[in-house]
């Protein structure tokens, strides 16, 4: 049966997020309003806002843990800086201690990004309210604050428990979205509409394409698993959810592995019939993908009509004429074999979707293994207590940097707000160059949006109109801050201006003050992003040593006779730590990319170090598929001498000791492997496995040698640059 309110069942899952803070959030001020009056429940609003920062799509008991670590923060902040609005010279301390503890906060990764700026947000609203003295006006401003938060933490707990199906639903839909738009944007590489334009490169271009959508789906995976993977119960649904998304990731391996020896086919009728043919396929693929993510964000049924259709390929390629002696008589089929097993994952994840109980490939202790860390120990500070850490010196830099902003909005002759230069300057501060001017142009363009918006607003002759706006500028700053930033920027804009305005109504709306805050804060946090930079060499060496072990571990995982009973959990979680490091070094290139010349990183070397990265993980994924869909069709012993041999000798290439000399980079990254040919064999895959599955074995060594080899020319470059840095000094 059809759900109703269908469009709202459209809405992704970071909308349904903000919608339910800013229900919250107008309940919160509704009630304080009506108990207490305006000036109470505008206190009781901040709380309530800065704690939603940390009200995110979780299961509850990571909510709780974080709304509640919010609530505390919030409410210290909120205590200091209402005591100490009279006091500047005092106050400004404050701003720069919480400022250096919040950046102090990424020492515990990404997942304290939302709690690291509840201290940032309380400052701006407690410094927004007009300034009152004596304890018992402190004491009340931070009662109404503390109130609205733990009113927020009620909420947000609620939300939790009552939408865990739907942010699991849909957090799966994300999955299965994200698959469908990488598997269509490998059908338009297969089909070209044009010819490349002049200038451009066609490998690098396709290289960007693929670190972009494996990133993104690498996140929207990772956001899955830790909803569907760490309920303790197995019912039914439980179970299917968690087959489709194993079955998903090992469906994005899959892709990977058919886009092997595609450059064998030539430029022929016959190659772009092939891969014309191909494209269609990936694209009824992704059709039936976005059918499936459909049906689980309706509640629809999932209908069995693809299910009838079986092996197309293989019967198309059997009706295709190929010449005697020409060696795409045997590459055909096993490209059309290739195809069939992302036909087959699908017709597994539709029987899932309608109901049929198929064995689950790993436990449930098993599938916890790939949930995000979660908890604060203080050992994670540890490594940051060094000059040298990136987290220690960004908490410095904002220290400096929010203080010296507060200070300078103090003496300013216009009528500033020196909590929105504050404001300013800490969104768009980031710890590295490339993003913090990404969040200057957006914090630029969405001031003038927002202000546009708000001058608009105020035609609107309705007493409610302020508020109203307030609220859905809250959910929409909420909902976007990780997806598109300049809706936040818009939604921030019309916050502050509308929250200045229900403080103090006769004042009007502060447009002029805050675009002249908002350019200054944006200059101010350009500047200081050149104090006690963290430039992306300086971090280069931890990404490559990370991606040489991810590959490495991966390869010992891949290249072993697979034992009945054997757990999949080592090579899942080695997998995804191979995806993880290639997008880390690919994010490490995009940061340098806007550096100083003199600083960046050889972006050729990185090039070639994640496209032969890339290369072994498909290499490695199709030997996987013929370990487990065929098995049965190779002899052992001869087998695993082949596993034998390229394990070695991806070891001796990955090992950082014996990473091949600069010179030899050019020569490792194009000759084929020790010991065999890159020919196609002469018999079909389906007749002899053995040839195919020992030409795979060396192709994926030859990857491992230019991997090697690419990382091996990074290194000297950063000891040149280490040695000009102590010659300079």
């Amino acid at each position: 049966m059809r759900v109703p309110w269908r469009p709202l069942h459209a809405l992704p899952l970071h909308v349904v997020n903000g919608i339910g803070v800013a229900l919250g959030i107008c309940l919160i001020q509704a009630l304080v309003s009506a108990l207490a009056g305006t000036p109470p429940a505008l206190w009781a609003v901040s709380g309530a806002v800065c704690v939603s920062l940390a009200d995110l799509p979780v299961v509850p008991r990571r909510s709780w843990r974080r709304v509640s670590l919010a609530a505390f923060s919030a409410c210290v902040v909120t205590a200091l800086v209402v005591a100490l609005r009279l006091h500047p010279v005092a106050l400004g301390g404050v701003v720069a201690l919480v400022a250096f503890v919040s950046a102090m906060t990424l020492a515990w990764g990404l997942r304290a990004g939302p709690v690291s700026f509840v201290g940032i947000l309380a400052i701006v609203f407690a410094m927004s309210s007009p300034p009152v003295s004596g304890a018992a006006a402190v004491f009340s401003h931070t009662a109404w604050t503390a109130l609205g938060a733990v009113l927020y933490m009620a909420w947000a707990m609620f939300c939790a428990v009552m939408l865990q199906r739907r942010y699991r639903a849909l957090a799966l839909a994300g999955v299965l979205e994200g698959l469908s738009a990488l598997l269509r944007a490998r059908a338009a590489l297969l089909v070209p509409p044009s010819p490349p334009a002049r200038g451009s490169d066609p490998a690098a271009d396709r290289l960007r394409a693929w670190i972009r959508d494996e990133t993104a789906l690498n996140d929207r995976v990772q956001a899955a698993r830790d909803l569907l993977f760490e309920r303790p119960d197995c019912n039914t649904e439980t179970r299917t959810f968690a087959g489709l998304l194993v079955t998903a990731v090992d469906l994005r391996d899959t892709l990977l592995a058919s886009e092997l020896d595609l450059g064998l086919l030539g430029d022929d009728a016959l190659a772009a019939a092939v891969r014309q043919r191909l494209a269609a396929n990936l694209e009824a693929q992704a059709a039936a993908l976005d059918a499936m993510q459909g049906a689980l964000r309706y509640d629809d049924p999932v209908e069995a009509t693809h299910d009838s259709d079986d092996r197309p390929l293989h019967a198309w390629v059997a009706g295709v004429s190929i010449p005697a002696g020409d060696r795409r008589k045997h590459l055909l089929p096993a490209l059309a074999d290739r195809a069939q097993h992302m036909i087959d994952d699908l017709r597994q994840m539709r029987a899932l979707m309608r109901g049929e109980l198929l064995p689950l490939r790993l436990t449930q202790e098993e599938l916890s293994l790939f949930v995000s860390v979660e908890g604060w120990p203080l050992a994670a500070l540890k490594p940051h207590t060094s000059g040298r850490s990136p987290v220690l010196r960004h908490a410095v830099r904002s220290a400096v940097a929010l203080g010296a902003a507060y200070f300078i909005g103090e003496a300013l002759p216009w009528a500033s707000h020196p909590h929105w230069l504050v404001l300013s300057v800490a969104v768009v501060l980031r710890g590295n160059l490339e993003q913090t001017l990404g969040r200057r142009n957006a914090r630029l363009g969405g001031t003038v949006l927002g202000c546009l918006l708000v001058l608009g607003l105020a035609q609107l002759h309705w007493s409610g109109v302020a508020s109203v706006a307030f609220l859905l500028a809250v959910g929409a700053a909420h909902a976007f801050v990780n997806v598109r930033y300049l809706v936040t920027a818009i939604a921030a804009t019309v916050m502050a201006l509308l929250q200045a305005h229900l403080a103090e109504p006769s004042a009007g709306f502060a447009v002029a003050e805050r675009l002249a805050d908002t350019a200054l804060g944006a200059v101010l946090a350009w500047a200081f992003c050149y104090v006690l930079p963290s430039w992306e060499r300086s971090s280069l060496t931890r990404a490559l040593d990370r991606l040489l072990n991810s590959l490495n571990v991966l390869a010992g995982e891949v290249l072993a006779w697979p034992e009945p009973g054997r757990s999949r959990a080592k090579l899942g979680l080695a997998r995804r730590e191979a995806y993880e490091s290639l997008a880390g070094l690919a994010a490490v290139a995009q940061r340098s990319s806007v550096e100083p010349e003199r600083v960046r990183v050889p972006l050729q070397a990185i090039t070639d170090a994640l496209t032969h990265g890339q290369e072994m993980l498909g290499h490695l994924a199709a030997m996987r598929q013929m370990l487990t869909r065929r098995v049965d069709a190779l002899d052992r012993e001869p087998a695993e001498d082949v596993l034998r041999r390229a394990a070695a000798a991806v070891r001796a290439c990955l090992a950082p000791a014996s990473t091949p000399r600069e010179g030899e980079h050019a020569e490792a990254a194009s000759a084929p492997a020790q010991g065999g040919s890159f020919a196609l064999p002469t018999q079909s895959a389906l007749v002899a496995l053995l040839p195919w599955f020992e030409r795979r074995s060396q192709m994926t060594v030859r990857a491992a040698r230019g991997v090697a080899a690419a990382v091996q020319v990074l290194r000297a470059h950063a000891q040149r640059q280490s040695a000009a840095g102590r010659q300079r000094a």
